[in-house]
C-alpha cells in the first residue's frame, strides 16, 4: 500500500518526464510503473512503494478547479491510499481541512479508483484515494 507519496503538478510534462525517467532509476533505484512522455500521468516505485508521480497540471485542474487559478505552492500534491475515501475525507474536514474536491469515482484514472481532495490548514493539497 502506498501510504504517502508526492505528486508533482507540471506544465511541461514531456520535459519533466524525461528528466525523472532518466534520473530516478540510477539515483534511487526507482522503476517506472505507469505512463510515458506523452502524459498526462507517470509514476515511479521503489520496492513496490510509490515514490513519485507526475501529473499534467491542466489535467489535474479538471478535478481540482482551484488549480486553474493557482495559489503559491500548488505544484505538489500529497497522495495517500486509504481504505475508505469518504471516511478519510470526513475525518480531514472534521479536523480543520477545507474540501477541494468531494469524494468521487474516477474510472478514467483506474477502473476502481475513488478519490477526494482536501487542503490542510496551511493550504497544502492532499489527495485521498482507494482502488
Amino acid at each position: 500500500m502506498d501510504a504517502l507519496h508526492t505528486r508533482l503538478l507540471v506544465a511541461r510534462f514531456g520535459e519533466s518526464f524525461r528528466f525523472y525517467d532518466s534520473l530516478l532509476p540510477d539515483l534511487i533505484g526507482a522503476t517506472r510503473t505507469r505512463g510515458g512522455a506523452e502524459g498526462p500521468y507517470a509514476s515511479w516505485d521503489v520496492d513496490g512503494q510509490g515514490v513519485l508521480a507526475l501529473f499534467d497540471r491542466t489535467a489535474m485542474a479538471a478535478t481540482v478547479p482551484s488549480l486553474s487559478d493557482p495559489v503559491p505552492g500548488d505544484r505538489t500534491v500529497l497522495v495517500s491510499r486509504v481504505p475508505d475515501v469518504d471516511a478519510a475525507y470526513a475525518a480531514c474536514l472534521n479536523l480543520g481541512a477545507t474540501g477541494a474536491g468531494a469524494p468521487a469515482d474516477r474510472p478514467a484514472w483506474g477502473p476502481t479508483l475513488r478519490s477526494a481532495h482536501v487542503r490542510d490548514p496551511e493550504g497544502n493539497l492532499w489527495e485521498l484515494q482507494s482502488y
